[in-house]
């Protein structure tokens, strides 16, 4: 067989080895960011996150809460409204994040979505969510079901994020709260604790490598063949 790459530039072309893929340690704790999809008073998917933080905190991350109260709709204010300001300060923050939205017909809630749409993919030459990981979360009203968290998984995957494998769906969420808004013990609790210590492997193991494992040969041939045809230009 030929192994021959006729159409590679070898000189963008990076070849992994385990020593690359090895993250220094960093001097801060992980740095979570959590993001809810309901403005009810009693919100199932924004309890489902405190849960979240507590397990993360006591994991020994740093944790924020976004409140989407007073986030306007995109297109209805420009970017420099303070809750899009806030919003884009924490993403830029966070080094893993935690997504739980409702199912409402079917799908995630428009002030979920609200909250990726304020998020551009680049921001100048800064991507804020790329590389950054992501662990998907829902909360049902009825039965078991996975429509949001695969339409999560969508995103974070559209947002350049590593989302991990697993996830978590809480069904009839009504019944899985106390008096004192804590979740009570049961089979979706301990799911959440596995997606929370799996959330917390993958941002440790990623976090200070992270433009070493989103760096790619498309985009380095890319940046190549511009920074020649500018050396081009100024030598006309």
């Amino acid at each position: 067989m030929d192994m021959s790459l006729p159409n590679i530039d070898e000189t963008q072309l990076d070849i992994p080895t385990f020593d690359k893929c090895q993250s220094a340690d960093a001097a801060h704790a992980p740095r979570i960011l959590l993001l809810y999809g309901s403005l009810r008073k009693r919100s199932f998917s924004r309890l489902v996150v405190e849960e979240c933080a507590r397990l993360l905190t006591r994991m020994g991350a740093e944790v924020k809460i976004f409140n989407p109260t007073g986030l306007p709709q995109t297109d209805t204010e420009d970017d420099t409204h303070p809750k899009v300001q806030e919003l884009r300060e924490l993403m830029m923050w966070s080094e893993g994040q935690v997504w739980c939205s409702p199912e409402r017909h079917g799908s995630m809630t428009s002030i979920f979505k609200s909250q990726i749409d304020w998020v551009p993919l680049s921001v100048g030459s800064v991507r804020p969510t790329q590389g950054k990981t992501l662990a998907v979360m829902q909360v049902c009203g009825g039965s078991q079901s996975f429509n949001v968290v695969n339409q999560l998984r969508v995103l974070g995957r559209w947002m350049r994020m590593v989302t991990i494998p697993n996830q978590s769906s809480v069904a009839k969420a009504f019944l899985e709260f106390d008096d004192n808004d804590r979740m009570k013990p049961s089979p979706y609790y301990n799911r959440i604790v596995d997606v929370m210590e799996e959330l917390m492997k993958f941002t440790l193991l990623l976090r200070n490598n992270k433009d070493y494992f989103v760096n790619r040969y498309s985009e380095r041939v890319e940046s190549a063949e511009k920074l020649s045809e500018r050396v081009n230009q100024r030598s006309i």
